[in-house]
């Protein structure tokens, strides 16, 4: 990324740098470029608080560097399978870097216990497996019986314990609510949805204080809720859901760039 001239980090707070880290990251290889002083000036009042006295600046984002931090990260035979799999049956996997992020997140919380929606073919759960504690058990829900198949097999493959993933068949938001309140590290929402809204709700109730909730793909698959004039109900949702938890009290959150978008928050209030 560009410098912008005479920007005050201390200034800066992360959640705002986030949100211009995902506007860039959302340009890909284009190029964002100011018209005139007056709307440099704006932007860089909006994130820094104040305005630089240079010329307007040029942004660019290389899609090389994407690309360098998605090779960086090793995935294991299983997991490349896995991806493989995906790509078979119709499944949109995490990308590389947000699986690794996924999986740093479970082993920053020591997880032991951990919820999925959307089992997917096995890619995310396999990470979070390796990252989970050797006892931890990993529940992955999915409506879709070919999903769990493929996850089940991936994780036979890679020799992981029965017992430490419990696949269940079933609509999310009917099998969410049987599950008890307050006994979970982590909950990862791979799902798209037009009712996030009921997700983030049942993750709240579902984890601990300090457990860490998860949603996948939060700019969109296609980047579209970085873009004002996507306004489809999925896109919609997504934009919700990160203004509630932009604004819930009890939560630490941060909206990360990372692949289609990651976005956590940390509960920290029961």
């Amino acid at each position: 990324m560009g410098e912008v001239a005479k920007a005050n980090p201390a200034r800066v707070g992360p959640t705002r740098l986030l949100q211009f880290w995902g506007m860039l990251f959302r340009l890909g290889k284009t190029r964002l470029e100011f018209p005139d002083e007056g709307h440099h000036d704006a932007v860089c009042r909006s994130f820094w608080g104040e305005a630089p006295s240079t010329t307007p600046r040029r942004f660019t984002i290389s899609t090389n560097t994407i690309s360098y931090a998605d090779s960086w990260q090793d995935e294991d035979v299983h997991v490349i399978d896995a991806r493989r799999r995906g790509i078979e049956i119709g499944v949109t996997s995490p990308s590389t870097s947000a699986a690794a992020s996924i999986r740093l997140l479970a082993a920053t919380v020591d997880a032991q216990a951990v919820v999925e929606v959307g089992t997917g073919a096995g890619v995310s759960g396999l990470l979070l497996l390796s990252a989970m504690r050797p006892d931890g058990i990993l529940t992955t829900i999915d409506a879709d019986a070919g999903h769990q198949a493929a996850a089940k097999d991936a994780f036979s493959s890679s020799d992981i314990p029965s017992g430490r993933a419990r696949l269940i068949t079933g609509e999310p938001l009917d099998v969410l609510p049987r599950l008890a309140d307050a006994s979970y590290d982590m909950v990862v929402i791979n799902t798209p949805s037009n009712d996030f809204t009921s997700y983030f709700e049942q993750a709240l109730r579902l984890l601990r204080v300090g457990g860490v909730v998860v949603f996948t793909a939060a700019l969109g698959l296609d980047g579209g809720v970085a873009d004002p004039a996507q306004r489809d109900p999925g896109t919609v949702a997504l934009r919700t859901l990160g203004q509630r938890i932009k604004d819930h009290e009890g939560l630490v959150a941060a909206l990360l760039p990372v692949g289609d978008g990651l976005l956590a928050a940390v509960k920290r209030e029961a």
